[in-house]
């Protein structure tokens, strides 16, 4: 069986401030996972509530990290530098949509989102 790394997401189209709202750093994740279908095969994609606690991200990450979009790495994933990759308790994760899509550029030979750079390795 494939190890994949776990892309948390908020669900497309959720009730925030009194009006259907989305996300939209999620949804440039999901932009980028359109351009890309390949990339749905290294992930589990798991969909949070708007609402906190998000206990999934909890249970890994602590009170203090339930950011969408969150991408948790796998153990044997590999690591880049440039990219906003944090740890704790030995999860390494990325907390933000840019930092997800230089990741996936490092790791998949992507295009780079624009504006964004990346120390080659």
């Amino acid at each position: 069986m494939m190890k994949r790394d776990t892309l948390f997401l908020l669900a497309p189209g959720f009730l925030g401030d009194n009006r259907w709202e989305y996300c939209p750093e999620c949804a440039e994740v999901w932009g980028l996972l359109s351009y890309f279908p390949s990339l749905k095969e290294s992930l589990q994609i798991c969909y949070q509530a708007i609402s906190r606690p998000r206990m999934d991200l909890v249970s890994l990450l602590g009170d203090a990290n339930q950011n969408c979009p969150t991408l948790v790495l796998h153990a044997s994933s590999p690591e880049y530098s440039g990219c906003g990759i944090q740890a704790i308790n030995e999860v390494r994760f990325i907390d933000n949509a840019r930092d997800i899509g230089l990741y996936y550029a490092q790791r998949f030979g992507l295009p780079s989102p624009r504006g964004s750079y990346f120390v080659n390795q």
